[in-house]
């Protein structure tokens, strides 16, 4: 199933209409599975107010999407020409997001440390004398256990919606992601129930301010501001159940910024597993449903790592495989 949030846009209807939880039954049509409920069923369901609605319900709920897309009443279609795709899960219970491929880790200390250099009297001297510290080597500690922050869950965006250029920043930057969003509450877990988990995947976008990421990163604390501002986490354009991606490492995985494409990859490499990481999180941590955790940006999957940058108007695709096409917009600075 490919679920998503959308808002119909009626026709007439100047106003906003209400976000609705939807199935993508093809590339034309939509699902409004409310509307469906009430056709088969002759009533609306709680469980379908939402995405996370959906996914408390658990299987239950589940069954019920199953029956209703197979059902799929004439009258519950959208064309998805008249609808606008919302986050997929609008507001997620937490966003967790890891640092997971070498490649990306490796080029991106080496960035942060010549953008900070940069700001020296002498940056070539500042910046040899980083290498001689050994501030561009990978930290032991990234080899031994899945490093993560944790991101604003109230900044999410979704497919074809516009990214704010936040006022504090010089340098912005998209990041290609996999993210898994957790189906049922979880602690302790092994991996068999890390997975068995997963209520499905999506694509993660975590636009970036590089040059405050960078000052902040320099107390080793963060990132904050860098990832911490309007719009600044974009899902979608839809949660995929796991029985439709099968093998989550070999996912093909693209970028292109206004149509020219700069990458193509695929999911495999992690230093850490998507088991190990939920695993790493639920230790004497309660996961609940409707927890996000981006599995990190694959290597040379953001300008970051090349020091190039995005400009104002640039159009951000993120293709994965099996889940579709993530594009945004980065709007214009004030």
């Amino acid at each position: 199933m490919r679920l998503v949030s959308f808002v119909h846009q009626r026709p007439g209807h100047a106003a906003p209409q209400q976000t609705r939880l939807g199935a993508l039954l093809d590339a034309d049509s939509v699902l409004d599975l409310q509307a469906a409920a009430e056709q088969v069923q002759g009533s609306a369901d709680p469980r379908l107010w939402s995405m996370l609605s959906l996914i408390r319900g658990g299987d239950t709920a589940m069954g019920l999407v199953r029956r209703l897309i197979q059902e799929a009443p004439q009258t519950a279609r959208r064309s998805r020409q008249a609808t606008q795709l919302m986050a997929p899960l609008p507001i997620p219970e937490s966003i967790r997001d890891f640092a997971n491929y070498e490649l990306h880790v490796r080029q991106a200390i080496r960035s942060a440390m010549q953008l900070r250099a940069s700001a020296a009297a002498d940056p070539q001297a500042a910046f040899d004398g980083y290498a001689q510290a050994g501030l561009l080597d990978v930290p032991p500690v990234w080899y031994e256990m899945p490093l993560y922050y944790k991101g604003n869950r109230f900044s999410c965006i979704g497919h074809d919606q516009t990214v704010e250029w936040p006022d504090f920043a010089e340098k912005m930057d998209y990041e290609l992601e996999l993210a898994v969003v957790i189906g049922r509450p979880l602690r302790n877990a092994t991996p068999k129930e890390a997975m068995d988990a997963i209520f499905g995947y999506t694509i993660f976008n975590d636009f970036s301010a590089r040059d405050m990421q960078s000052r902040e990163t320099s107390f080793r604390m963060g990132p904050a501001k860098g990832k911490d501002f309007d719009t600044g986490n974009a899902f979608g354009p839809c949660i995929v159940t796991p029985d439709e991606i099968g093998d989550p490492y070999k996912l093909r995985m693209r970028v292109r910024i206004n149509g020219e494409e700069l990458v193509d990859t695929v999911s495999g490499g992690m230093q850490h597993d998507i088991a190990k990481c939920i695993c790493h999180v639920s230790r004497s941590e309660t996961l609940y449903p409707g927890e996000i955790l981006g599995m990190g940006t694959l290597g040379n999957g953001c300008g970051y790592e090349s020091l190039s940058f995005l400009r104002a108007g640039d159009v951000v695709e993120l293709e994965v495989e099996k889940i579709g096409i993530l594009r945004n917009t980065l709007g214009h600075r004030r």
